[in-house]
């Protein structure tokens, strides 16, 4: 597979780890828009979360779970955060594997739709 966050659940890829455990990883994104800008994705190849099955979910929950613990670990869960996951190219997903964004660390902008 031609994934590039499968290269980097494989250790082929270097990313700068905030945090792993058997189900999924999460580092930093090498674009950050905030001043903490973290990747979680899981280590099973999902495209979109279109693609996982309803026995599958529990998987979206553990990632929940993790983005509360470094939220917290990190220090920005009382001041709050944003969590993105796009789905899809109309979504504006570029990497084809499923995967959520945590925004932190500002003031972020009330989010409005960038087609009106």
């Amino acid at each position: 597979m031609n994934c590039l966050f499968c290269k980097i659940v494989d250790g082929e890829i270097p990313s700068t780890k905030v945090y792993e455990d058997d189900e999924v990883i999460a580092f930093n994104d090498i674009n950050p828009v905030a001043p903490y800008h973290i990747l979680v994705v899981p280590k099973v190849h999902y495209d979109s979360i279109t693609d996982i099955s309803e026995k599958e979910m529990d998987i979206v929950a553990h990632i929940h779970v993790v983005i509360n613990k470094i939220a917290s670990e990190l220090g920005f869960d009382k001041k709050g955060f944003r969590i993105i996951n796009n789905c899809g190219d109309d979504g504006g997903q570029e990497v084809k594997h499923l995967h959520y964004h945590v925004l932190a660390g500002k003031k972020l902008p009330l989010y409005e739709a960038e087609a009106k």
